[in-house]
Protein backbone atom coordinates (compact mmCIF):
# COMPACT_ATOMS: atom_id res chain seq x y z
CA UNK A 1 0.00 0.00 0.00
CA UNK A 2 1.41 3.47 -0.46
CA UNK A 3 1.97 6.30 2.10
CA UNK A 4 1.35 9.82 1.58
CA UNK A 5 4.01 12.23 1.17
CA UNK A 6 4.58 13.27 4.52
CA UNK A 7 7.11 15.80 4.15
CA UNK A 8 4.54 17.93 1.61
CA UNK A 9 1.95 20.56 2.67
CA UNK A 10 -1.43 18.74 2.50
CA UNK A 11 -4.95 20.05 3.32
CA UNK A 12 -8.53 19.05 2.35
CA UNK A 13 -10.27 19.75 -0.90
CA UNK A 14 -12.22 22.87 -0.65
CA UNK A 15 -15.74 20.43 -1.55
CA UNK A 16 -14.91 18.04 1.79
CA UNK A 17 -17.23 19.04 5.07
CA UNK A 18 -16.05 17.41 8.03
CA UNK A 19 -18.55 16.23 10.76
CA UNK A 20 -16.80 14.87 14.10
CA UNK A 21 -18.82 11.84 15.14
CA UNK A 22 -18.32 9.70 18.75
CA UNK A 23 -16.30 7.24 16.62
CA UNK A 24 -14.13 10.01 14.36
CA UNK A 25 -15.91 11.82 11.71
CA UNK A 26 -17.52 11.53 8.34
CA UNK A 27 -16.02 13.10 5.46
CA UNK A 28 -18.39 13.94 2.50
CA UNK A 29 -17.03 15.50 -0.69
CA UNK A 30 -19.57 17.36 -2.49
CA UNK A 31 -17.76 17.04 -6.00
CA UNK A 32 -17.20 13.45 -5.94
CA UNK A 33 -20.56 13.08 -3.82
CA UNK A 34 -18.30 10.05 -1.83
CA UNK A 35 -18.06 9.52 1.60
CA UNK A 36 -15.54 8.49 3.61
CA UNK A 37 -15.65 7.48 7.54
CA UNK A 38 -12.60 8.28 9.94
CA UNK A 39 -12.54 5.85 12.78
CA UNK A 40 -9.61 7.03 14.14
CA UNK A 41 -9.97 10.26 16.29
CA UNK A 42 -6.41 11.19 15.99
CA UNK A 43 -6.46 11.00 12.33
CA UNK A 44 -9.14 13.33 12.52
CA UNK A 45 -7.13 15.38 14.81
CA UNK A 46 -4.34 15.07 11.92
CA UNK A 47 -6.84 15.98 9.08
CA UNK A 48 -8.03 19.16 11.05
CA UNK A 49 -4.19 20.01 12.06
CA UNK A 50 -3.04 19.97 8.08
CA UNK A 51 -4.66 23.47 6.86
CA UNK A 52 -1.91 25.06 9.80
CA UNK A 53 0.82 22.39 9.38
CA UNK A 54 3.65 23.21 6.90
CA UNK A 55 3.49 19.38 6.11
CA UNK A 56 2.03 16.44 6.92
CA UNK A 57 4.48 15.02 8.71
CA UNK A 58 4.32 18.34 11.17
CA UNK A 59 0.23 17.89 11.21
CA UNK A 60 1.00 14.18 12.46
CA UNK A 61 3.27 15.34 15.28
CA UNK A 62 0.96 18.34 16.23
CA UNK A 63 -1.85 15.49 16.68
CA UNK A 64 0.29 13.32 19.13
CA UNK A 65 0.85 11.11 16.26
CA UNK A 66 4.37 8.85 17.77
CA UNK A 67 6.70 8.67 15.10
CA UNK A 68 6.43 4.89 14.79
CA UNK A 69 2.93 5.44 13.50
CA UNK A 70 4.01 7.66 11.29
CA UNK A 71 3.66 4.83 8.27
CA UNK A 72 0.64 3.71 9.39
CA UNK A 73 -0.99 7.36 9.14
CA UNK A 74 1.07 8.10 5.96
CA UNK A 75 -0.73 5.30 4.74
CA UNK A 76 -4.46 6.60 5.89
CA UNK A 77 -3.86 9.68 4.51
CA UNK A 78 -3.00 7.74 0.81
CA UNK A 79 -6.32 6.75 0.74
CA UNK A 80 -7.72 9.79 1.75
CA UNK A 81 -5.64 11.58 -0.92
CA UNK A 82 -6.53 8.59 -3.64
CA UNK A 83 -10.16 9.74 -2.79
CA UNK A 84 -9.55 13.21 -3.22
CA UNK A 85 -10.79 13.95 0.24
CA UNK A 86 -7.11 15.50 0.91
CA UNK A 87 -5.29 17.60 -1.85
CA UNK A 88 -1.53 18.80 -1.98
CA UNK A 89 -1.24 22.19 -1.29
CA UNK A 90 0.70 24.35 -3.49
CA UNK A 91 3.91 26.24 -2.35
CA UNK A 92 1.95 29.41 -3.14
CA UNK A 93 -0.56 28.24 -0.35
Amino acid sequence: MSTLNLDRAWDLHPQVSVRPEPFGALLYHFGTRKLSFLKDRRLLAVVQALATAPTAREACSASGVRHGDLPRYGQALAVLAQSSMVIERSPSS
